[in-house]
């Protein structure tokens, strides 16, 4: 009979004291970490439960951190708001209340300080957040725009806004200093005044003339150009009597020259003397108005003048110029706006006709020609070229009339937008100097020269030439979706912008006309052109109906902030309901495991006592003694 070790008959107790130790060990664990297990298999079958939500919580800490560089960049974008907001104000201010002294380069207080204010809100509007520029669209590692110093003055080979401000005045003036008007001076026996334009698209144009001259006949404005006349008849007007020309200025505002007949020799300013009869008071009528045209060329022109130039500067417009063309007339001609756009051989009308069922397509919109009884987009074909071009501008939207000098049409666009031109009949296109297909895109627009004075047409700038202020992205769609953000798992927020947005633009284009103005201290009429431009900044400057506003950017970028705020909350919320859900799967109740732990422990040490005295037993001790 053989005997077996104890360690033979009671191993199974050495397997039980090892499971008892890893017990302990994986409970000590769980006490140590505050967790079931340390790998996903050790948590049971909610394993797949606590992967979906620890995937909802990373999810939601990636959110947190959008929504962190988002708020710096808005909260950044609003500082720069609130800046040109502020910026606009000053400038406003300082155009109501400065003095008009000039200092020694020819500007008031009231520039001077619209200068600093136009490179602050050029710095601001090169703003970045990081390596991000905020108002370059999406070009976000591109300034929004050329420095302030580089819009103004220009390069050594590109025209700035000072330049294109003295080229616009000089053809404004035009050569003689009568805004492109002419004075008509008949014969001594003529008692008729005739004013003129000479069709160009600079100067004064006529508005309308009021009168009040006794036995006067007055014919209102009309014509391609427009032309008006005051015939004084028979009877001398009275003392007292008045007649009121009106005029639109190069901005769209309106002036008015007003002359009151008079007896008194010399007449004071603003009249003009009552002759011995109706010619020697036509003639007197004829100096007066001349010479009250040529003050207003001198004033009021001037600063409206400077007002277009910076718009044109600012606000880019498509230029389609099309080649000088002649008429079939015998001998052929430059067509005009008169030029029928169909015709027989030998009359002023176009090289090649139009006919009937002939389309021509502006920006996608067709122009049909018809017979007769042209209605909405269609053209007589027996209608003049000026008719023809009204109707491209009326679907174009162009705020800047197109032209037609010696031969040769110019043809623009709406504000920002691009040109094109096509036709059915690309013989009777080409016929009015456009090549079929044609297409433009925005640019500056400055007065066609030298010479200036007598200058036709504003052209397109170019690149060489011109200085492009926006430097910044220019695609399709909104400037707001240029730069989204995602915040939540079905929510995108829109923060983009363009520093050539129409409340930017129009805040730098009136801010720097007021800052590059220059004037001669020298010239009688200085304090009334100063006035004049001051005027019409301050006014600008003011909110303008239907025309967007920093505030209403402002608005847009508040409500981005107020949806990523939500999301936020919302995600807070979930984050802590998931942590919670999360911790019921892998947390431990460290209480019930310290417990499981003492047990552990006593049952552990109870069986290395039985144990030890197990393997301390030998047969040795059951033998009896003798």
């Amino acid at each position: 009979m053989s005997i077996d070790g104890v360690s033979g008959r009671t191993s199974y107790i050495g397997t039980t004291i090892l499971n008892l130790r890893n017990q302990l060990n994986d409970l000590t664990t769980q006490l140590a970490t505050g967790k079931v297990s340390t790998t996903y298999a050790g948590q049971g079958l909610d394993r797949g439960f606590a992967l979906s939500l620890r995937a909802q919580i990373s999810g939601i800490n990636a959110f947190s951190d959008t929504a962190t560089n988002l708020n710096t960049r808005l909260s950044v974008a609003n500082l720069t708001l609130q800046g040109l907001s502020d910026v606009g104000t000053q400038v406003k201010n300082a155009a109501t209340t400065a003095t008009l002294t000039l200092n020694d380069s020819g500007q008031t207080s009231g520039q001077i300080t619209a200068q600093a204010a136009f490179a602050n809100a050029v710095a601001m509007l090169n703003s970045q957040s990081g390596d991000r520029y905020l108002f370059s669209g999406r070009a976000m590692d591109t300034p929004a725009t050329v420095s302030a110093d580089t819009m103004l003055k220009g390069t050594a080979t590109q025209a700035g806004l000072t330049q294109l401000i003295n080229e616009r005045k000089q053809a404004d003036q035009g050569a003689g200093m009568m805004g492109r008007l002419s004075v008509s001076s008949p014969p001594a026996t003529t008692t008729v005044t005739s004013i003129a334009e000479d069709g160009s698209p600079f100067g004064l144009k006529l508005l309308s003339v009021q009168s009040s001259l006794t036995g006067a006949t007055v014919t209102q404005p009309a014509g391609t150009p427009k032309s008006t006349s005051v015939d004084l008849g028979a009877v001398n007007p009275k003392d007292g009597d008045k007649i009121k020309f009106n005029f639109t200025l190069p901005d769209g505002t309106t002036d008015a020259i007003e002359l009151t007949a008079t007896t008194t020799n010399p007449p004071p300013a603003g009249s003009f003397l009552i002759g011995t009869d109706t010619a020697a008071t036509t003639a007197n009528l004829q100096s007066t108005l001349t010479s009250s045209i040529k003050t207003l060329s001198d004033t009021s022109l001037v600063a409206a003048s400077a007002v277009a130039a910076s718009n044109n500067f600012f606000n880019p417009v498509a230029t389609v110029s099309g080649a000088a063309v002649n008429n079939q007339n015998t001998p052929p001609a430059p067509i005009s706006g008169a030029t029928a756009v169909s015709g027989a051989a030998g009359t002023d009308s176009l090289s090649t006709s139009f006919a009937a069922g002939d389309t021509i397509t502006v920006n996608g919109t067709p122009i049909t020609f018809v017979a007769s009884g042209a209605t909405g987009n269609q053209v007589n074909v027996t209608d003049s070229v000026q008719t023809l071009i009204a109707k491209i501008d009326q679907i174009s939207g162009t705020k800047n009339p197109s032209t037609i000098s010696n031969g040769a049409i110019t043809l623009h666009g709406a504000d920002g937008e691009s040109l094109s031109i096509s036709s059915s009949n690309t013989a009777a296109l080409g016929a009015l100097g456009i090549a079929n297909n044609t297409t433009a895109a925005p640019a500056p627009l400055r007065v066609g020269g030298p010479p200036f004075d007598t200058a036709t047409n504003l052209v397109a700038g170019t690149p060489g030439n011109t200085v492009y202020w926006y430097t910044g992205e220019n695609g399709p769609g909104s400037a707001r979706g240029t730069a989204v953000a995602q915040v939540d798992q079905s929510i995108t927020v829109q923060y983009g912008a363009r520093a050539n947005e129409q409340a930017f633009r129009y805040l730098l284009q009136n801010v720097a006309v007021y800052a590059a103005v220059t004037t001669n201290a020298s010239n009688p009429n200085a304090s009334a052109q100063v006035t004049a431009l001051a005027q019409r900044v301050s006014a600008n400057l003011a909110p303008q109906n239907g025309q967007q506003q920093i505030q209403d950017v402002q608005a847009e970028f508040a409500g981005a902030q107020t949806a990523t705020k939500a999301a936020t909350d919302r995600q807070t919320q979930l984050k802590g309901m998931a942590e919670t859900m999360l911790d019921s799967v892998e947390g431990v109740n460290q209480d019930e495991v310290a417990t499981k732990i003492l047990a552990l422990q006593t049952s552990l040490q109870a069986s290395y006592q039985t144990t030890s005295m197990l393997y301390q037993t030998t047969l040795l001790k059951y033998l009896p003694i003798s």
